[in-house]
């Protein structure tokens, strides 16, 4: 009898040092076997063998532009099931109180933006009937619409796309939903372009700017 898909799934993301680097290109960007060794603990030549296996696997995208290998996560389908996963690895017993994180307050979840401020806003855009509720699928209503149009963002061509255009994320610290798919990276690229947020060096977390705590409170109505 063939082994289910999961247990190859597990195999694949079980290792420690694959998981310390899948979990280092969980913000969306593309990293070097060079980058992703360093984040792992590991040597370049241990780092290619496991980015070999990942990518074979399907959990990874590969890209080369000269002499360099850039790696990302495949998809969005594949964020998600590491954020599930990470959810049920914080409800695991353990020893000891978990460190604060600023990851916590907020940060980026592949391409779109998590943490507390990602919950807030979800919840915000929906308490304000900005986004009707179809089981797990979204959609903008029209006072939605129209909030994404003053705000520059073309919510149209985002149903073109073949992606999903919005859904539900589960979020690993709050327990609770953050907004994912197209409409939540647009969301989250216009925060960066409009440094609302930046981006924090070799983490996840982002910074909520004075700027950013003006336009948030002014546009989403949030507490901050």
């Amino acid at each position: 009898m063939d082994a289910p898909p999961i247990a190859s799934l597990s195999a694949l993301i079980g290792d420690p040092a694959r998981a310390l680097m899948l979990s280092a290109l969980m913000d969306g960007r593309a990293r070097t076997a060079s980058e992703l060794a360093d984040r792992a603990g590991i040597t370049r030549q241990t780092a290619s063998a496991h980015l070999a296996k990942l990518t074979d696997g399907g959990l990874l995208s590969l890209e080369r532009q000269g002499r360099h290998r850039y790696f990302q996560l495949r998809c969005e389908e594949v964020a998600s099931v590491l954020e599930s996963l990470m959810v049920l690895g914080h409800q695991l017993p353990r020893g000891g109180r978990e460190p604060h994180s600023p990851e916590r307050c907020a940060r980026t979840c592949y391409d779109h933006l998590a943490g507390r401020l990602g919950v807030e806003l979800l919840e915000s855009l929906s308490e304000r009937g900005h986004l009707e509720t179809r089981t797990a699928q979204l959609s903008l209503s029209s006072s939605g619409e129209d909030l994404f149009e003053r705000l520059g963002i073309d919510w149209r061509g985002l149903q073109c796309g073949r992606r999903n255009y919005a859904r539900l994320c589960l979020d690993w610290s709050e327990r609770r939903h953050h907004l994912a798919g197209a409409l939540g990276a647009a969301l989250l690229h216009h925060f960066l372009d409009s440094d609302w947020i930046r981006r924090q060096a070799d983490s996840r977390a982002v910074v909520l700017t004075g700027k950013g705590r003006k336009a948030l409170g002014h546009w989403f109505d949030l507490p901050l």
